[in-house]
């Protein structure tokens, strides 16, 4: 089998339906040989009995586990060459699966960029955590977080003992490939207004959680882009505070001293952590 689409669901009965048939009917008509596979993450409404209705692989969770959780789940189950993760809230629009389809051939992830995606409240700390992003991955990601997203199923399961069970999942994933060297395809894709449903990211909360992931995730794979920039800082810090000290009191003081030691450490702490990060891959 070629194909295996996984859609994680959790309390989604408004929209699972009409999201498992869309997917149905574009895919019946692509000549692609699929299976379609149901995570349900412990729902606590309609959408077991609802999906058990439809031509769908249903896989429940005892108890809600996480969106990353089901991610993982439905690629443990799968069947298929690829992965296609889509989102069950009805947000994405079934048709641009094709669009991802076509450049599955070339490349090793095929990512939907989303454009129109973010509000008020979230565009500043989404500007942040995309900064960050491209300087710790050393390139530039159109659409760090995006749910819909094609994948060998091979990489999933490489990487799958570091991947959160939380939404950081996809954010995990992303700096996963970029460092390891996958080819990388980001798709323009339709984002809808989700009209049912609630989402459950917290901007602040989930931002810091970010935040903290992909320095994880980048000390992990890329250590020194981590250490070198604050071993830098506390060593320029130390010397320009050494250099006012000599010019205005002809002495050394002890902060100076404590900072320009302190970078020192880090940076050689910081080249020991990318050894080891550099023989956990080879």
């Amino acid at each position: 089998m070629e194909l295996s689409i996984v859609i994680p669901a959790y309390n989604e009965e408004e929209t699972i339906i009409n999201v498992i048939r869309d997917v149905h009917h574009v895919m019946k008509n692509s000549g692609i040989s699929y299976e379609l596979i149901i995570v349900n993450d412990g729902s606590t409404d309609n959408t077991t009995a609802l999906v058990k209705k439809e031509d769908a692989t249903l896989i429940s969770h005892p108890y809600n586990k996480g969106y990353g959780a089901s991610l993982k789940t439905g690629a443990i189950n799968a069947n298929g060459e690829f992965v296609l993760y889509f989102d069950a809230d009805g947000q994405h629009d079934a048709n641009d699966i094709l669009k991802l389809l076509n450049f599955r051939g070339n490349f090793d992830m095929v990512v939907g960029e989303r454009k129109k995606r973010t509000s008020l409240i979230r565009t500043p700390a989404k500007k942040i955590l995309s900064v960050l992003a491209n300087y710790l991955a050393e390139r530039k990601i159109p659409d760090l977080n995006s749910g819909f997203r094609l994948i060998r199923r091979k990489i999933i399961l490489e990487f799958i003992h570091i991947l959160p069970n939380s939404f950081s999942f996809t954010t995990t994933i992303t700096l996963a490939c970029i460092k390891e060297g996958y080819d990388i395809k980001y798709v323009p894709i339709n984002i809808r207004q989700r009209k049912k449903g609630k989402s459950t990211i917290s901007p602040i909360k989930d931002s810091l959680r970010f935040i903290m992931l992909l320095l994880r995730v980048t000390m992990l794979f890329s250590p020194m882009r981590v250490f070198l920039p604050i071993s830098f800082v506390l060593f320029l810090s130390g010397f320009s505070l050494l250099l006012y000290e000599i010019i205005c009191y002809f002495n050394v003081g002890t902060l100076s001293v404590l900072l320009m030691l302190s970078s020192m450490l880090i940076f050689f702490f910081g080249l020991l952590a990318d050894q080891m990060s550099f023989i956990r891959r080879t």
